[in-house]
C-alpha cells in the first residue's frame, strides 16, 4: 500500500506539474477556452468574460503549485482536498461539454496535447480515484524536506510562475505549440491527412473587400503580417514601429499586409487615421487568436513557412 501511495503520489504530482506548465507558457490560450466556457451557447455565465483572464491565471498557477507541494509532500491533506476540489470543477465542466458537445477541446494541456473532452473526463475520474487513495493513505506521504526548504520551494514555483505569466503576456508565449509557430508551413498545415482529420490549419481566409488573398500571400516569396485581432483594444503606441518596420520591409520586397477581426469601418478608420502603408485584411478573430498571442503581433513568412514571430513590442528583433 505504502509503495502504491508513492507512485500514485509521483504520478499526480507530475501531471499536474506539466498540465500546468504547458498552461504556464501561454496563459492566453486558456483564457479565450475559459471565454469559451462562459458563452451563451455553452455555460451562459457571459457576465464573467472579463474575468476569463485572471481566472485562468489563478487556475494555472494553482494546478502547478499544487502539483509541486504533493511531491515534495507539504502540508499534505490541505494539497490533497485541494487536487480533489480543483479536478472536481475539471470534472464537470468536461462532462458538461462531451455530454451536450459544447466544447470540442477542453483545453486541460492548453495546445500541447489534445484531447476530446470525453477522453478529459474519463482521465479527471482517474485523478480523482488517486486522490482519493492518497486521502486513505496520506500517512504514507512524508515531506521530502525540512518545513523550511518545502516552504521556500513552494514559494519559489508562485513566484516563478508569476514571473513566467507576466513575460508571456508583455510578449509571446515562451514556447508555441500552435500550427503558426516558428518553422510551420502553412500551406503544409492545411492539407489533409489519409484519415480524413480536420488538417490544423483550416480557417486562414484573408479578405480584402473586393477580393480573397490568402494564396497570394502564401505564394508570395517575402510576406509580412501585422496581426490587429480588435482594432479597439490595439495599443495606440504600437503604431509608430509598426509603421517604420513595414515600411522597412516594403523597401526589401516583402509583401506587406494587416489582418483584423474589425469592421471594415473601423478598419478604414484605422488605416486612414495612422497613415497605415499597408491594407488591412478580413479574418476570424479566432484565427487570429491562434496566429500570436499580441495585438498587434507580427508574422513573418517565406514561402508559406513562419520565419520569425513576434510582440509589437519586439518588432526590432525582426530580421528582414
Amino acid at each position: 500500500m505504502k509503495y502504491i501511495t508513492h507512485l500514485f503520489r509521483l504520478f499526480t504530482g507530475a501531471l499536474f506539474i506539466f498540465s500546468g506548465f504547458v498552461k504556464l507558457v501561454d496563459p492566453l490560450g486558456s483564457a479565450y477556452k475559459f471565454e469559451e466556457y462562459f458563452g451563451a451557447d455553452v455555460l451562459n455565465l457571459e457576465f464573467l468574460i472579463p474575468f476569463a483572464l485572471p481566472f485562468a491565471i489563478i487556475l494555472i498557477i494553482v494546478e502547478l503549485v499544487l502539483g509541486v507541494a504533493l511531491l515534495i509532500g507539504y502540508k499534505t491533506k490541505i494539497t490533497l482536498w485541494s487536487l480533489l476540489a480543483i479536478t472536481t470543477l475539471f470534472l464537470f465542466l468536461t462532462w458538461y461539454s462531451a455530454f451536450y458537445d459544447k466544447v470540442t477541446d477542453c483545453g486541460c494541456f492548453g495546445d500541447a496535447v489534445k484531447l476530446t473532452p470525453w477522453e478529459t473526463f474519463y482521465k479527471n475520474v482517474v485523478f480523482i480515484v488517486l486522490i482519493l487513495w492518497m486521502l486513505f493513505t496520506k500517512k504514507h506521504i512524508k515531506p521530502l524536506f525540512g518545513k523550511n526548504i518545502n516552504q521556500w520551494l513552494v514559494f519559489l514555483s508562485v513566484f516563478s510562475s508569476l514571473y513566467v505569466v507576466y513575460h508571456v503576456l508583455t510578449y509571446l508565449p515562451l514556447i508555441d505549440f500552435r500550427p503558426y509557430a516558428i518553422g510551420k508551413n502553412i500551406k503544409e498545415g492545411m492539407q489533409y491527412n489519409k484519415d480524413g482529420d480536420i488538417p490544423p490549419v483550416h480557417d486562414f481566409y484573408l479578405e480584402s473587400d473586393t477580393e480573397e488573398l490568402s494564396e497570394t500571400i502564401l505564394n508570395a516569396p517575402k510576406a509580412l503580417l501585422i496581426v490587429t485581432n480588435n482594432l479597439e483594444q490595439t495599443d495606440k503606441e504600437s503604431w509608430k514601429s509598426i509603421i517604420e518596420l513595414a515600411n522597412k520591409a516594403k523597401e526589401k520586397g516583402y509583401l506587406v499586409y494587416g489582418i483584423s477581426s474589425s469592421s471594415s469601418v473601423l478598419i478604414k478608420e484605422t488605416v486612414n487615421t495612422y497613415k497605415l502603408p499597408f491594407e488591412i485584411l478580413f479574418c476570424d478573430g479566432t484565427t487570429l487568436k491562434t496566429m500570436v498571442r499580441a495585438n498587434p503581433g507580427i508574422l513573418v513568412l517565406k514561402n508559406a513557412t513562419v520565419t520569425a514571430k513576434e510582440s509589437w513590442k519586439n518588432s526590432d528583433k525582426i530580421k528582414l
